[in-house]
């Protein structure tokens, strides 16, 4: 069984931490970086940070924010929002993301995912996809940021992804996130069964016993972490010390 990642995700407008639910009705938080930095120090696996504006504006705008974090922080950095080509892929990880999240961008054109699968590696493409339950085990892929239908199934468009060079799936549940009610448990264990390749999932977190029940019941190895987190309901600490104590294969954090 793979570890267990803890991963802290910040979504970000402009030049500020925001939070929504159902992303939407968005809330200004605080400045990313304070939060990324405190994440870091308590133990956090990984860090994800998404322009969720990007997609209107053509363009990522976090370089500055990512070149400030890897200053000081060093565990892995996905970078998602506005990533349309390889050129823009590569400026990202020039800022300092290990891995860049592509979304809307592979949704309009799928070759994206070989193309920047064929520069950087596998490991260095995630695909995001954001869904949205229909019906009982149906889930519509969502294109920028959960405001645009797209029509696609969300367990064939994960198929496709893979199969095309994603070397990890960034799994956001539109009705779940932001509620803190809980992951979405059949979403996560439909995603599971069709790939082999590392799932995050987001959405829902609300308490250490959410957690619990997810991995437990379908096997995932990442769970993507952030109201709670912002909030200071629970910190990262707490969380990796519940699972531990759930028998949870989790990093220690003193290794």
């Amino acid at each position: 069984m793979r570890r267990l990642r803890l991963v802290a995700r910040l979504d970000i407008k402009g030049s500020n931490l925001i939070k929504g639910v159902n992303l939407e009705g968005l809330k200004i938080i605080g400045e990313p970086n304070d939060y990324a930095l405190r994440y870091y120090q308590n133990g956090v696996d990984e860090l994800i940070f998404m322009d969720v504006v990007a997609s209107l504006y053509s363009r990522n705008q976090l370089g500055e924010i990512i070149k400030k974090a890897t200053e000081n922080i060093f565990i892995p950095i996905t970078v998602g929002g506005g990533i349309r080509s390889v050129g823009d892929a590569n400026q990202v990880l020039r800022y300092g993301a290990d891995k860049i999240a592509i979304n809307s961008a592979a949704i309009k054109n799928p070759k994206l995912i070989n193309d920047l699968a064929n520069k950087f590696g596998s490991q260095s493409v995630v695909l995001s996809v954001e869904a949205k339950k229909i019906r009982e085990d149906f889930w519509e892929a969502y294109s920028n940021n959960g405001r645009e239908k797209t029509g696609l199934n969300v367990i064939d468009w994960i198929k496709i992804g893979v199969e095309r060079g994603a070397g990890e799936i960034l799994l956001t549940s539109i009705d779940q996130e932001g509620t803190r009610k809980g992951f979405d448990i059949s979403l996560a264990a439909a995603a599971v069964k069709v790939t082999q390749v590392p799932i995050i999932l987001s959405g829902g977190m609300g308490s250490v016993n959410h957690l619990n029940d997810v991995v437990k019941k379908t096997g995932i190895e990442a769970l993507a972490i952030a109201d709670v987190l912002h909030t200071n309901k629970i910190n990262i600490k707490d969380i990796r010390k519940a699972a531990i104590n759930y028998g949870l294969n989790v990093r220690r954090f003193d290794e």
